[in-house]
């Protein structure tokens, strides 16, 4: 919901729009702070006929003296009409309530169309800045599963890229204020335009799905503890990504309730220890491992990791990897994503679905791969050869090596 002097509102389902507020020209669909938005066509001819004004006077007027300065008589700024409302002037009030009505249409016209929604973002100069009219349209959208944070919509304070988390706990749809920066849009494409470049929809590009089994990361002083002092690792097999491999030695994996054998150890030496399993490990081992990015090691919990020379009481570092991609900056050039982006991914086959919260990893020293772990991948009926799609973004998140 773009929501300002000007204001419109898109429809979007994986990743594309699919229906825009606006038509021929920016006049149709919102009532916006001098546009009068929607109209019966007749009116034009009534206005003609019962009001002795040219065409170009209806025009003018439809573009330049409707909307809110029509409906109040005195201003098209969303915070004096605010401001007068609240004192009683009732043409002001008008204003609001018709603006904010028409936007109610349009949104759950746009939700029958997508058959649900994930998420209702607000931007431009009202919906960034007016707490006032985003409560408005929430009050309606109950409906939906979309429960507006009183608190967080009034005095939240946006994160590092210029959103505004506004969902209360229990919100099925997210629901977001995000900065505009159509200035940045419009020369990024320029740019593009004029330097002859092709666009690149990110939804082209396929990224190689690789398939992630159970496995544990060694620092060298567990390495020792669990196959003997000073003991080298042994290399079997490459992995895709560079520098990375299979090790020959397997340890023995602990928990409350049971055990799992023949955990493979990938290599090379970590600064941590880190051991990835999945949903359905932790029903074997009795554990609850959160979902984290690799490296995100505090406040996870441990097991008992058994090898042939020793065994090691690990006090936390399982996880439930967040799933991600590794790609170069070259990769990340071309799919338009940045180092720590969270972003959607969509996959074919038998049991088509989207993944989100996969989180971009750019390295020179990586190779393009997306990483799900076992439970995933049988959910979405994936095999070697999978491939998929980035299809949105979502936000971003901090990396951890």
């Amino acid at each position: 919901c773009h929501l300002g002097n000007g204001a419109s509102i898109c429809a979007i389902q994986y990743g594309e729009s699919i229906d825009t507020s606006m038509g021929f020209s920016p006049l149709e669909g919102l009532i916006m702070g001098t546009r009068s938005g929607d109209i019966d066509p007749t009116i034009i001819q009534f206005m003609i006929d019962q009001g002795n004004m040219s065409m170009e006077e209806v025009m003018t007027a439809l573009n330049k003296k409707s909307g809110l300065i029509g409906i109040s008589q005195i201003t098209n700024d969303m915070r004096d009409l605010i401001e007068k409302a609240s004192h009683g002037d009732e043409q002001c009030a008008l204003a609001i309530q018709m603006f904010v009505s028409k936007i109610l249409k349009t949104i759950g016209s746009y939700i029958a169309i997508l058959g649900d929604v994930d998420a209702i973002i607000f931007t431009g100069g009202i919906g960034e800045n007016s707490y006032q009219i985003r409560e408005r349209i929430c009050q309606k959208l109950e409906f939906c599963g979309a429960i507006l944070d009183e608190d967080k919509n009034i005095g939240g304070k946006k994160d590092k890229n210029g959103v505004l988390d506004l969902s209360a706990e229990v919100s099925r749809v997210k629901l977001l204020a995000i900065d505009t920066d159509e200035e940045w849009m419009i020369a990024n494409k320029t740019f593009d335009v004029v330097k002859g470049k092709k666009q690149q929809e990110p939804e082209r590009i396929p990224i190689p799905i690789g398939i992630s089994a159970r496995h544990i990361h060694l620092r060298q002083e567990d390495v020792d503890i669990l196959f003997g002092n000073k003991y080298d690792l042994t290399a079997i097999l490459d992995l895709s990504q560079p520098g990375q491999f299979v090790c020959d030695e397997t340890v023995v994996i602990k928990g409350p309730k049971g055990q799992i054998e023949k955990v493979r150890v990938l290599g090379p030496i970590r600064k941590s220890t880190q051991l990835e399993i999945s949903r359905t490990d932790e029903f074997a081992l009795g554990i609850s491992a959160e979902i984290r990015a690799s490296g995100d090691l505090e406040n996870t919990p441990g097991v008992t990791v058994i090898g042939p020379a020793g065994t090691l009481n690990m006090k936390s570092g399982v996880i439930r990897a967040l799933r991600h991609i590794h790609m170069t900056p070259e990769d990340a050039l071309k799919l338009r994503v940045e180092n720590g982006d969270l972003v959607q991914v969509k996959v074919d086959g038998p049991r088509e679905l989207v993944f989100g919260d996969v989180l971009v990893r750019v390295s020179q020293k990586y190779r393009l791969e997306m990483h799900v772990d076992t439970d995933e991948a049988n959910g979405a009926d994936l095999s070697r050869g999978s491939v998929g799609f980035i299809i949105g973004k979502q936000g971003s998140r901090d990396i951890y090596e």
